[in-house]
């Protein structure tokens, strides 16, 4: 008889115990995640798909080398904005494809100057119209659109929208290293808590990490 009395209190508090796990389970799916930094103010806009249209006005078939140099220096300059407008570029009208050459240009976007500093090498080996180069630029082009472009490309099935911390349409900050402004992804069905990342520039970009 004492056995079946300490069986059932024991099936009674294991039945207890499991009970409350449940409820406490229950509790914490539901709570609202906790916040653990500032929720950013700035909500970007999905932005438009970019047309795929060759980079205008292009060189003529007679232009010289400075004007082909200038064009390849705006194809990469908006590459690094990765936004839409218009980019001018002014590099030494006397600047010639000799190896050993180097030069500054600059490239202006949205009243911004960007500079760039050009070394020239060798002509390729597979053709003497071709004429190798480096060119590295002082500084980075960060554009809201190209953040934008960025955080919904990369993350457009599983985000609600992006938070920002006021970045403007275009300002020029370091490359390469973090900069002042940052993001936050918001996923479908969720509300933001302040898991803010850095922004910074490369070359090819914008980076979120």
């Amino acid at each position: 008889m004492r056995t079946k009395i300490l069986y059932m209190v024991i099936a009674a508090a294991v039945s207890l115990s499991a009970s409350g796990c449940a409820s406490e389970d229950s509790d914490a799916a539901g709570a609202e995640a906790q916040t653990i930094g500032e929720i950013l103010p700035q909500k970007l806009a999905r932005p438009a798909d970019r047309p795929k249209e060759d980079l205008q006005p292009s060189p003529a078939d007679d232009a010289t080398f400075g004007e082909n140099l200038a064009y390849e220096l705006r194809r990469k300059t908006l590459a690094m904005a990765d936004a839409s407008g218009e980019a001018t570029a002014e590099c030494p009208e006397d600047v010639g494809s000799k190896s050993g050459t180097q030069v500054s240009c600059t490239v202006t976007y949205e009243g911004l100057e960007v500079a760039w500093n050009v070394s020239i090498g060798d002509e390729s080996g597979w053709s003497e119209n071709v004429v190798e180069y480096t060119a590295a630029p002082r500084n980075g082009l960060l554009t809201r659109e190209g953040v934008a472009r960025l955080l919904y490309g990369n993350h457009r099935d599983s985000i609600d929208y992006a938070l920002c911390n006021d970045i403007p349409e275009a300002v020029l900050v370091p490359l390469n290293t973090e900069t002042d402004y940052a993001c936050e992804l918001v996923p479908k069905g969720k509300k933001p808590i302040g898991f803010n990342e850095k922004v910074r520039v490369t070359e090819a970009g914008p980076r979120v990490y």
